[in-house]
């Protein structure tokens, strides 16, 4: 797949329409894709816990759910290692760090984090049987996490990439793609 090819809508930028990206911004808007569906598949089994008056211990679900949340931080680390790292410390140049966009990326990624932190930890922690109340309140840490993320991937695909294509240099873009590698 050709991703310097990649279009992304910000009419934002001067009516021009899509904003072409260079190939490790459109790489980095791709590795979205695969995340969304891991955490949409996650939600909607989060959403699913503590709804069965039939199930009397829902530690069974709610391991099965961290086994794929786990699965999932491992596959979003590196993708938001890339952004923190590379991408924001060179916007950060432009526009600063402590207020603004890259403000906001830095605190949805952390809250995210969190939110799915306190998932595995709770799960972690659990001895016994799990009661449907229990469960949806440990289960709605993924939930959170799964909201914050949504939004957050399309702050950064309709706003913040399309940012950073206008904002950067060749010569910065060649640097993030060594940066961040080619596969």
């Amino acid at each position: 797949m050709d991703q310097g090819n990649h279009q992304c809508g910000a009419a934002m930028f001067g009516g021009r329409g899509p904003v072409k990206l260079c190939e490790p911004l459109a790489r980095l808007q791709l590795e979205h894709g695969p995340l969304r569906e891991q955490m949409n598949a996650f939600a909607r089994e989060a959403a699913a816990i503590g709804r069965d008056g039939a199930v009397a211990d829902w530690s069974g679900p709610l391991a099965e759910l961290k086994r794929k949340i786990d699965a999932f931080v491992g596959d979003l680390d590196p993708h938001s290692e890339r952004e923190e790292g590379v991408l924001f410390p060179m916007m950060a140049k432009y526009i600063g760090r402590e207020t603004g966009p890259i403000a906001v990326m830095e605190y949805e990624h952390d809250l995210a984090k969190a939110n799915l932190k306190k998932f595995r930890e709770a799960v972690e922690r659990l001895e016994g049987a799990v009661d449907a109340e229990r469960a949806k309140e440990i289960a709605s840490y993924a939930i959170q996490a799964h909201d914050v993320l949504t939004d957050h991937f399309m702050k950064e695909e309709n706003v913040l990439f399309p940012m950073a294509e206008n904002m950067l240099n060749a010569e910065e873009k060649a640097e993030l793609g060594r940066a961040i590698g080619s596969a």
